[in-house]
């Protein structure tokens, strides 16, 4: 079975925030993901899979001048720490639901949920955003002044379902439940959604 990895997927990060010990921030391992019979496919690149109905945004395009990523992220190059604001093997899944528009799925968001969003739609052509779920990484102090901004983006875009999740932070699931109260779902471990 293939596995989609962007080939900066192995880099060894570290969070540095300032007055804190860097937090490492371990990468997969190639040789175990192997060692268990998958196939790698590294690109850049998006990627369509399962007979074209499932699409990986591969490298999404930074296009918002308020999500710019994570200022106390570090990369490892040739054995020194360096800053790495834009993690660009960030990548999200696509559906597009027949009449009804694109389920975009974030891991973490690490490029910023309206970046994101507005990728998918940019590869696949269409205009109409039905569900965006997954992590929107708008919690802590650092990510607060970039909650107001990413709420009015998403209101623009105007999804019918809006279900954010673990690294959204309370101060932003606030502010998108009270813009968009039709869209806004709660999400909990376990919960199944379908789309038809």
């Amino acid at each position: 079975m293939p596995i989609v990895l962007h080939p900066a997927a192995y880099t060894r990060r570290r969070s540095a925030m300032p007055g804190r010990q860097p937090t490492p921030l371990p990468p997969p391992s190639r040789a175990a993901i192997e060692g268990a019979g998958f196939e790698l496919v590294e690109r850049t690149d998006p990627s369509v899979l399962f007979a074209d109905s499932l699409l990986v945004t591969g490298e999404v395009a930074r296009t918002t001048a308020f999500e710019q990523g994570f200022p106390f992220f570090e990369r490892e190059v040739d054995g020194t720490w360096e800053p790495e604001p834009h993690v660009p093997d960030d990548q999200a899944m696509v559906v597009n639901v027949r009449h009804r528009g694109l389920v975009v799925l974030s891991g973490c968001g690490h490029a910023g949920i309206v970046n994101i969003t507005r990728h998918a739609m940019a590869v696949t052509g269409i205009p109409t955003v039905h569900a965006v779920l997954g992590g929107f990484h708008l919690s802590g102090p650092v990510f607060e002044p970039v909650i107001a901004p990413t709420v009015g983006a998403l209101r623009a875009l105007s999804p019918a379902m809006l279900v954010p999740a673990h690294c959204t932070g309370y101060r932003a699931q606030m502010a998108l439940a009270t813009a968009l109260p039709g869209a806004y779902v709660h999400n909990a471990v376990g919960t199944t959604f379908r789309f038809g």
